[in-house]
């Protein structure tokens, strides 16, 4: 599938129904979910991050890396990528515009900016700002004329706020007003938030970040009108638990029953042998 074919299934996706947008965060992983039957994929920064041995922040990862990572992961797999783009890589307007730019060219369906500033006397953009910032993605995602969509996240359940919810729906409702095509707030836990997003920002599409077990299937949050499900750094957070289960037995036990249960190598083979 081309990347235009991508970018207008992609789309298609949105239009109605709801379906999971899981999180790889290398090759291997993206053509695993491919297999599976998913239908879009989305990156991950903080799975990336951790594959790389630094914390999940736009100065430990810089805009190149991320770049060369999206790309890569677009590559292995014949499914719209939706990139995790943190919060723009640029404070300035201007700046998020030329990164959401290169991060079109990388082949990405779709992308994500999120409001959460990184300081932590102020964690989240001040709204005028937060709006500029969303504003230059959305004429910089235009001017392309690439048909990437464009999500907008509300930080505010991440960073403490002290109405997290409210502020949340203040500012989806800008950001779909500013073109935002998917609003994000990562964070809700709870049924009744996850309708009052969804209905304070109707009928444009809603993704609900699920990263941890919080009693809803995806049938539930069907019925609640969520349109799309990631589940951020999840599934690299699975595979760290692994890791670090058998080698602290190791380590500090001398025990190998961390190994119990293992896919064996030979199935990896024949798997990626297909691929």
């Amino acid at each position: 599938m081309d990347v235009s074919a991508r970018r207008a299934a992609f789309r298609k996706l949105h239009e109605s129904g709801c379906f999971v947008i899981p999180n790889p965060w290398d090759a291997g992983s993206a053509r695993y979910l491919e297999r599976l039957g998913f239908k879009a994929l989305a990156t991950t920064s903080s799975g990336f991050a951790f594959s790389c041995g630094l914390p999940d922040a736009e100065w430990a990862v810089p805009c190149d890396l991320m770049l060369h990572h999206i790309a890569e992961l677009v590559a292995a797999v014949d499914l719209p990528v939706n990139a995790d783009f943190q919060a723009g890589y640029g404070e300035r307007p201007e700046d998020v515009a030329e990164s959401v730019r290169l991060c079109v060219e990388s082949g990405v369906s779709g992308l994500s900016i999120e409001d959460r500033s990184g300081d932590r006397g102020k964690p989240l953009y001040d709204f005028p700002l937060a709006l500029e910032r969303l504003k230059a993605a959305r004429e910089a995602i235009d001017v392309s004329k690439a048909g990437v969509m464009l999500t907008a996240r509300a930080e505010c359940f991440l960073v403490d706020h002290p109405d997290p919810l409210n502020e949340a729906v203040k500012r989806l409702q800008a950001y779909a007003e500013l073109g935002a095509d998917v609003l994000y707030a990562p964070g809700l836990k709870h049924r009744w938030e996850i309708e009052t997003v969804v209905a304070a920002v109707s009928p444009k599409p809603v993704n609900v970040l699920m990263h941890a077990d919080f009693g809803l299937r995806v049938a539930d949050l069907a019925t609640m009108g969520v349109r799309r499900i990631s589940v951020g750094s999840s599934l690299a957070r699975a595979a760290w638990t692994g890791f670090i289960h058998a080698a602290k037995l190791i380590a500090e036990a001398g025990s190998f029953a961390g190994f119990e249960g293992l896919v064996s190598g030979q199935e990896l083979n024949e798997f990626f042998r297909k691929v």
